[in-house]
């Protein structure tokens, strides 16, 4: 019974603090009212998709890792195959008589030798849990180069190569440069048309590179007729396994050759039959995948992307983290996809991703513009470029051309405009310090200015004049959140002003290229399903010349 009364007590104490406020405020205060970010409000637009989205983190982790690729390259030189592995689970006898079924089933020359036990014993003494990694990552992969190398009528057993090569990462890349997948060099990759500039690399692209490793591959069989020769040529080039033939005399048969071949690439055809080998017996040596592949490369997808993106807005959007992306597009070596007309460019995703970029993609192209807008830019005016800062100030750099004179050099030229020989050189791409009279040079000029107050537009507020308002500065912690503006009223006023109307209706004429989205973006606080409900809007489809009710106040 006195719990009732206190509570009763408190709710009418409360009650009168309220109706005292409302009736001797004499000031109107609207508190700050935080609104969703931009992204927020963005992705809250977007049409999802329901399908899981499979790459786990750890997974994607897996299939990037460098240490297996680390591990491939050390065995590559290091291992001694005249050098016998102490592995007793494994009997001489019954390697052979399986190396034997293998040499039946395969186009390659698999005989039982010293060097060929001793990789395989040290691979399964040593390697066994990177093997057992190798068979997850090569879940994701070994669809893909099938279907290619069944195209080129080449060996599927050649899928081994890669495993050899790079450890099946995308961004592997050796101490000599050869990068991808398939290991391309510079040269070999611009010979088999694999596109490489600052921004892309395709040799890091798994099906390009996949399409040019079988089409050299093909080259090099109707070259040499031998799997074993081709794969020595592979690793060592054409040139030095013809080398190796003309020393060994004449002989074609890999092991014959193998003395006269440079050091790795000795190792280089044992390491793949090691592993074509313990592929082939896994179950009998009980290496087994460390988890199922969640997906296949065949179950990504593309889309061609219509504005520069960064894989970090693309994370924004899309809910992906970023090594996601960088794993599916391995190609863009600076994390951003290019806009270039007539030079298309894909972003690669899961593809319930796919979806749901395609089906929300204004959306997401209008966010690529606002982060845009938001960037510092250089203004052009007639005295030169003009940088905002953020400190209220702008940056005017002005360039000069000066004629270069007999007798100048840049340490007078540099005195003479008060900046440095290192800027002059910066400036004209210049290397060294040799100057021609009758050139030109290029001396930027900068200065620091107060840049040009804007004017603050005011709110209209009903029943309230615009002289007495004024914006009261709201401080905001995170970068990513806007705040509403504060308005008060600075004479007293009588009546608390209650009711303000910002969704009195009014009419906005459809333009051509307008969606409901750049709709809602014109107008404050109006969302694309505020316009939906109001207009009884099913879908997304609207045309030109429809009239939509709106809100009331507009922001350009």
């Amino acid at each position: 019974m006195k719990m009732n009364k206190m509570l009763l007590f408190v709710a009418t104490l409360f009650s009168c603090a309220t109706f005292a406020q409302e009736s001797a405020e004499p000031n109107i205060i609207i508190n700050p009212e935080v609104k969703l970010s931009y992204i927020d409000s963005v992705k809250a637009t977007f049409v999802r998709n329901e399908e899981f989205a499979r790459l786990d983190s750890l997974w994607v982790k897996e299939l990037t890792n460098k240490e297996l690729f680390a591990t491939m390259q050390e065995d590559m030189v290091s291992i001694n195959t005249d050098e016998s592995v102490d592995y007793n689970n494994l009997s001489t006898e019954v390697l052979k008589e399986r190396l034997a079924k293998l040499d039946a089933t395969s186009p390659f020359n698999i005989e039982y030798n010293e060097a060929l036990e001793n990789t395989i014993k040290s691979y399964l003494k040593y390697r066994k849990k990177t093997l057992a990694r190798l068979m997850t990552v090569s879940e994701y992969y070994f669809p893909m180069f099938e279907e290619h190398l069944a195209k080129y009528d080449i060996p599927l057993e050649i899928k081994y190569l890669a495993i050899v090569e790079s450890a099946l990462n995308p961004r592997a890349k050796s101490r000599v440069g050869a990068s991808g997948l398939w290991q391309f060099m510079y040269a070999t990759g611009k010979q088999y048309n694999l596109k490489i500039d600052s921004y892309v690399d395709e040799r890091y692209d798994p099906l390009k590179a996949t399409e040019a490793a079988c089409q050299y591959l093909s080259r090099m069989y109707k070259m040499f007729g031998e799997w074993d020769l081709v794969l020595a040529s592979y690793n060592a080039g054409p040139g030095n396994v013809m080398k190796a033939m003309r020393r060994s005399g004449s002989h074609k048969n890999y092991w014959n050759i193998r003395p006269k071949l440079p050091r790795e690439t000795r190792n280089y055809v044992p390491a793949f039959l090691a592993t074509m080998y313990l592929y082939e017996y896994a179950d009998e040596h009980g290496i087994k995948a460390t988890e199922a592949a969640p997906i296949t490369y065949f179950e990504t997808d593309t889309i061609m992307v219509k504005r520069a993106l960064s894989f970090k807005q693309i994370s924004n959007l899309l809910d992906m983290p970023v090594d996601q992306i960088q794993l599916l597009n391995p190609i863009y070596k600076l994390d951003v996809i290019p806009y270039i007309l007539d030079k298309p460019h894909y972003v690669r995703l899961p593809k319930d991703k796919i979806g749901l970029f395609v089906s929300n993609e204004d959306a997401i192209y209008a966010y690529v513009d606002h982060e845009a807008s938001k960037r510092e830019k250089p203004l052009y005016n007639g005295n030169g470029a003009v940088t905002l800062l953020k400190n209220g100030k702008q940056r005017i750099t002005t360039t000069k051309r000066y004629r270069i004179r007999n007798g100048d050099n840049l340490g007078a030229i540099a005195n003479k405009f008060h900046v440095s020989v290192r800027d002059i050189k910066r400036w004209n791409g210049i290397r060294g310090t040799n100057i021609r009279a009758g050139k030109y040079l290029k001396i930027l000029k900068t200065k620091i200015v107060d840049a040009p107050k804007k004017e603050i537009v005011l709110p209209k507020v009903k029943g309230v004049k615009k002289e007495d308002l004024k914006v009261v500065p709201v401080r905001i912690i995170e970068p990513e959140i806007e705040a509403v503006a504060i308005i008060e009223v600075v004479p007293p006023v009588q009546k608390s002003v209650k009711g303000i109307d910002y969704e009195k209706d009014s009419l906005y004429v459809v333009q051509k290229g307008d969606s409901l989205f750049s709709i809602a973006k014109k107008h404050r606080g109006v969302t694309v399903e505020n316009l939906k409900h109001w207009n009884k809007i099913q879908g997304k489809s609207i045309k030109p010349g429809m009239k939509l009710k709106v809100a009331k106040q507009d922001i350009n």
